[in-house]
C-alpha cells in the first residue's frame, strides 16, 4: 500500500517549498493511492455492466439497470472528499448503497452483483468509525444473506446464501486502512509541527546572531572612533595654542587608533567567521598593540578553548582595556588568564589614571555586551572598583567561562 501526501494548505501546514495559498481548500491525507481507487472502481463499474444480467429498457432488465447505475453512483461516490460530506449524510449514503447492492443481487441473474456490496463495505470500513462500520457491515451481509436465503429474486440460483454473509467481511480492510490513514496524518502533523519548530528556532538563531553582532559592531566602532575623536579634538584645540610637537602626539596617537581599530575589524571578522583564534597569542598582541607588554600572566595547564569562549573572552578583554585607556590614561593593567579544570577565568585589573583626561560619557551598552556574552555560554562576570591592594582605586573586570 503507497501512501500519498495530501497536506492542507494552510497557515499552519505549508507544504515543504511551496508558499501557503491564502484561503485554499484543505485536502485530507489518504491513506490510499487516488488513481489506484479510480481503477478498482471504474474496474468494478465495467465488469458490472458487461456482466450484470438482464439489462433493459422494460421490466425486470430496466429494474437491473437502474439498480445498476444506482449501485454505480453509490461506488463512485467513495471518491467524494471527506471534509466535504458530512458525517450523517456518509452514514445515508452508505446504507443506501448497502440496500441497493442487496437489491441488485436479488434482481439481477449474475453473481458479479457482489462487486458492488464488497467494495462498498470495504468503503464502510475506511468512511466510518469502527464501530458505525461494524454494524452497517453487519446489516449489510445480513441482507444479503437474507435475500439469498429467503430467493427473494432469481440471484440465489447463481450463488450460495453464505456468499451473501461474506458481503460485510471487506469492512476490516477498510478499518485497518483507516486506521493506517489516521497514523499518516499523525506522522504528518508531527513532522509540520517539528518544522515549524525548527522555523522558530532557526529564527531565534538569527536574531541571536544579530545580536552578536551588533555586540561586535559596538566593541569595533564605538570605542575606536570615540578614541579617534578625542585625539583629533584635542590636536585641534592645541593648533590654537602653537604647540606642534602636542599636535603631533596626538595626530599620532589617532593613527595607532587607527591601527588598532584595523585589528579589532580583522579579530571582529574572524569572529563572525566562527574562526578558531588562540587565545593566549591573541591576548598578547592585544596588550602589545595597546602599549601593554608583558601585561599577561598566565596560569594553568595551556589549552585550545571552544572557537565560542575564546572569541568572547577575546572581546570582553577588548573592551576593558578599551575602557581602561579612555578612564585611567597612563595606569598600569594587568592581565591573567586562569585555565582552570572546567573553566577559563580572564581577570583585567588597571590602577588609577596617572593623567588627567576628560572622556565622554559611555553608552552603557559595553557591561551589557559582556554579560550578554557571558550570559549565552553559562558563564558569570564581575567588574567593578578595587577597594585594598596595590591596585586600590582602580577597576576590574574578571570572566569565568565554563571551557
Amino acid at each position: 500500500m503507497r501512501y500519498v501526501r495530501q497536506v492542507p494548505l494552510t497557515k499552519s501546514a505549508p507544504p515543504p517549498g511551496k508558499s501557503t495559498a491564502r484561503g485554499a481548500a484543505p485536502r485530507p491525507v489518504t491513506g490510499q493511492d487516488p488513481r489506484v481507487q479510480w481503477v478498482l472502481t471504474l474496474t468494478v463499474v465495467v465488469i458490472g455492466a458487461l456482466t450484470i444480467r438482464p439489462m433493459g429498457f422494460s421490466g425486470r432488465g430496466l429494474a437491473v439497470a437502474v439498480l445498476f447505475v444506482l449501485n454505480s453512483a453509490s461506488l463512485l461516490a467513495r471518491r467524494l472528499p471527506e471534509h466535504r460530506v458530512p458525517r450523517h449524510l456518509a452514514l445515508l449514503w452508505l446504507s443506501f448503497g448497502v440496500v441497493a447492492a442487496a437489491a441488485l443481487i436479488g434482481v439481477s441473474s449474475s453473481g458479479t452483483g457482489f462487486l458492488f456490496a464488497f467494495f462498498i463495505a470495504g468503503h464502510i470500513g475506511y468512511r466510518l468509525e469502527p464501530k458505525e462500520a461494524l454494524v452497517l457491515a453487519g446489516i449489510c451481509s445480513l441482507i444479503c444473506g437474507a435475500v439469498l436465503y429467503f430467493h427473494l429474486g432469481p440471484g440465489y440460483h447463481q450463488t450460495h446464501w453464505t456468499l451473501g454473509l461474506a458481503s460485510g467481511a471487506p469492512v476490516l480492510v477498510g478499518i485497518v486502512n483507516r486506521s493506517q490513514r489516521r497514523a499518516v496524518t499523525a506522522a504528518i502533523a508531527a513532522a509540520e509541527s517539528a518544522e515549524r519548530a525548527a522555523r522558530a528556532e532557526a529564527r531565534t538563531a538569527v536574531l541571536t546572531e544579530r545580536s552578536r553582532i551588533a555586540r561586535d559592531v559596538h566593541d569595533v566602532l564605538a570605542h575606536s572612533l570615540a578614541g579617534i575623536n578625542m585625539q583629533l579634538e584635542l590636536a585641534d584645540a592645541l593648533l590654537d595654542t602653537g604647540d606642534l610637537e602636542k599636535v603631533r602626539e596626538a595626530n599620532d596617537k589617532a593613527h595607532d587608533l587607527v591601527r588598532e581599530s584595523l585589528k579589532q575589524a580583522q579579530w571582529t571578522v574572524h569572529a563572525l567567521r566562527e574562526d578558531t583564534l588562540p587565545l593566549r597569542e591573541s591576548l598578547t598582541a592585544m596588550l602589545e598593540s595597546s602599549g601593554h607588554r608583558d601585561a599577561l600572566t598566565v596560569t594553568g595547564t595551556v589549552r585550545t578553548t571552544p572557537a565560542a569562549v575564546t572569541q568572547n573572552l577575546l572581546r570582553i578583554a577588548q573592551e576593558a582595556l578599551t575602557n581602561a585607556t579612555r578612564y585611567a590614561p597612563g595606569g598600569e593593567v594587568r592581565v591573567e588568564l586562569v585555565f582552570g579544570a572546567s573553566s577559563t577565568t580572564l581577570r583585567i585589573r588597571n590602577r588609577s589614571a596617572t593623567r588627567t583626561v576628560t572622556a565622554g560619557a559611555g553608552s552603557g551598552m559595553g557591561l551589557i555586551g559582556m554579560r550578554e556574552r557571558v550570559a549565552l555560554l553559562g558563564g558569570s562576570v564581575t567588574a567593578g572598583p578595587i577597594a585594598e591592594g596595590p591596585d586600590r582605586d582602580g577597576w576590574q573586570v574578571e570572566a569565568a567561562i565554563p571551557g
